[in-house]
């Protein structure tokens, strides 16, 4: 948790941008974090949100690490090219977003990086923000091998079929029946992508179908209220689920 660790102990950890094989086995940049020691450590996919593969991802993957993960964020923007995270967003905006297939097959080659590293203890999980919490709610119904996972305010994971895209052919929600982990699902009462309607059609399917999960909903937050860099930023709503997302993942991880 929080502050829970001992000023005597021996803390450390690695990170750098490395490549991964992702979907279809193409070659994508990745950012991995991971402690130093013998371990073995849990693994965590941090999938990547709308403002891109940004300063934001990298500062969580290494809070996560800080305890006790190795975290990777694989660049689920590859093919639109590289540039500042705020100019491949643009394209990827541009270009009727990033595809839910390759976003899948990308965080299937992540979890199986992270599951093969010799100091791993087997278990990994999924957390992400936004775009990233709707993609994480689709890799939780449609990925094996995943033994938690966490959406944080995933927007689009209910969505009408006027809204649907060719990069984003179904909505999440429709495959809510194969969700095959303990899903945590993180929402400010303020938000428009989840709106709290949105939020009631998650909890409705996933008690039809008797899902082992558990919704946090925060009065006075809004979306995003976790990024400390913009006005979005509540500090007691994200302390608080913050912890909440540490007890998760320490109870189904570690």
């Amino acid at each position: 948790m929080w502050n829970q660790f001992q000023t005597d102990e021996y803390q450390g950890m690695i990170a750098e941008t490395i490549a991964i094989p992702g979907d279809e086995g193409e070659s994508i940049h990745a950012y991995f974090s991971r402690p130093l020691g013998a371990g073995p450590f849990p693994g965590i996919v941090l999938i990547p949100h709308m403002p891109g593969w940004d300063e934001y991802c990298r500062e969580a993957a290494r809070r996560f690490t800080q305890h006790g993960y190795m975290v990777l964020c694989p660049n689920i923007y590859e093919r639109f090219g590289h540039g500042t995270p705020e100019e491949v967003s643009l394209k990827v905006r541009e270009g009727g977003g990033v595809p839910d297939k390759t976003v899948m097959g990308d965080c299937k080659g992540a979890l199986s990086f992270l599951k093969n590293q010799p100091n791993a203890n087997g278990k990994a999980g999924v957390i992400g923000m936004c775009s990233g919490g709707r993609h994480t709610f689709l890799a939780a119904c449609q990925l094996d091998g995943i033994d938690a996972a966490v959406d944080c305010w995933g927007g689009g994971v209910v969505a009408p079929k006027e809204k649907l895209t060719p990069a984003q052919p179904v909505a999440p929600i429709d495959y809510a029946e194969k969700l095959s982990c303990p899903l945590l699902g993180i929402f400010g009462n303020d938000d428009f992508s989840p709106t709290p309607d949105d939020v009631n059609v998650m909890e409705e399917t996933l008690k039809k179908y008797g899902k082992d999960f558990t919704f946090y909903r925060y009065d006075g937050a809004g979306h995003g209220f976790w990024y400390y860099h913009n006005q979005m930023y509540r500090q007691e709503q994200a302390m608080d689920s913050l912890e909440k997302v540490f007890a998760f993942f320490e109870e189904h991880l570690k």
